[in-house]
């Protein structure tokens, strides 16, 4: 979500803490809140901090959402779950400089706190930015650049601050809210469904949609101060910093999974029906176990090797399970292996019977790849009933 900076640990207006350690009554403090991109980090917007002292001449952007490309075994921490973010603090016009190269709109809401609690703000600021504290482990629903900044609020303003009642009638889940950013980018969502896991299917309540920056600025819109006997707005109405409209994106739907996969279906069952040859029957299935064992491998590392929270208990591991692995082994050693194809065949088989009922929302691409490996998977099970079977 937030904008990729690259740099070396290096950190803007580092005497920040010194300055604000007694800030002016003219202290002001507005949300920030970006547009979306183009790029897959970017789809769902940014939020920062901005504070402005007019006394001393002082406007600066607090940015929760920046991480080091220069991190030794990047990749590797980023799939573990143990890639650290950070905070900086540069220049409102650097900041805005970036948004307007990105053609990215910013709007910004004053906050409605009074001198006590910008003042407690800051200071929560100040210790974010202590050397030990910049860094933090991010977690894309419940600890990212966004919830940093209402948890901040929700501390500086305390009991004060009132958000609605509980709503009623359908309430979204994590997977929906990503959801609505992903959809113009359907192999995105198909990438991004995969290895999220049933965890994703919890309800998204009021506080847990901050979590997406556009989502923040709507719900803390609708949020109040109690103010002795009246209760006021915490943001003031939203104004254009910056103004691009959001990226545009044609779909195509001779591109996407599930027609791709449809394709895919039709051509196999043409194979099937048309190759009899051994070898070249092997070299087929060869291919396609290759696939599916590298989804099996992704699958048993986010299941049971990762620290992304969002990734367990994926119930995907029921149709991309291990037999899969032993079913291109047998492949590869040119042995028949019917007892784990028809193994294979079953846990396809009762996926697409039985997905409706799991506690997991799924991508009909899946049903349509555990499809392909029914109709792969039978043809080598022996079932004298089917017309597919290998003899």
């Amino acid at each position: 979500m937030g904008r990729l900076i690259f740099i070396n640990l290096f950190f803007l207006l580092i005497s920040f803490p010194r300055v604000f350690s007694q800030p002016p009554n003219d202290t002001v403090a507005y949300l920030l809140t970006c547009g979306p991109g183009t790029e897959t980090y970017s789809i769902y917007g940014h939020s920062a901090l901005r504070i402005v002292i007019p006394e001393k001449h002082i406007d600066t952007v607090y940015n929760w959402g920046v991480f080091d490309f220069n991190t030794s075994n990047f990749v590797w921490k980023f799939a573990k779950g143990r890639l650290d973010y950070m905070v900086i603090a540069e220049s409102s016009k650097g900041f805005l400089q970036g948004y307007f190269n990105e053609q990215r709109y910013v709007y910004s809401q004053k906050i409605n706190i009074e001198a006590k609690e910008i003042h407690k703000l800051i200071e929560l600021i100040n210790e974010n930015l202590r050397p030990e504290n910049i860094k933090y482990r991010y977690d894309f629903f419940y600890d990212d650049c966004t919830t940093r900044i209402r948890d901040l609020l929700e501390k500086a303003i305390g009991k004060n601050l009132i958000y609605p009642p509980p709503e009623s009638g359908k309430i979204p889940t994590f997977r929906d809210m990503v959801a609505k950013y992903q959809n113009p980018y359907p192999w995105l969502k198909f990438g991004v469904d995969l290895i999220m896991g049933s965890t994703a299917d919890k309800k998204a309540f009021f506080r847990d949609r901050m979590f997406l920056p556009i989502d923040m600025k709507d719900e803390l819109s609708k949020t109040v101060i109690q103010r002795s006997e009246k209760r006021i707005p915490l943001l003031q109405n939203p104004v254009v910093l910056l103004s691009f409209e959001p990226p545009s994106i044609k779909q195509n739907f001779f591109i996407s999974p599930p027609f791709i996969f449809t394709l895919v279906i039709i051509l196999i069952l043409i194979l099937a029906a048309l190759t009899k040859n051994r070898r070249a029957v092997r070299i087929i299935d060869i291919t396609i176990y290759s696939v599916f064992s590298l989804l099996s491998i992704l699958m048993i590392f986010f299941n049971f090797f990762t620290d992304h929270v969002q990734m367990r208990w994926n119930l995907n591991i029921i149709w991309l399970n291990p037999f899969i692995i032993v079913c291109l082994v047998m492949l590869l050693m040119n042995k028949t292996g019917t007892l784990w194809f028809r193994i294979v065949f079953c846990f396809s088989a009762g996926f697409i019977v039985l997905h409706y009922v799991l506690p997991q929302d799924f991508n009909i691409g899946f049903i349509l790849l555990a499809i392909i490996l029914l109709i792969r998977s039978s043809v080598r099970c022996g079932f004298d009933w089917n017309p597919l079977t290998l003899k």
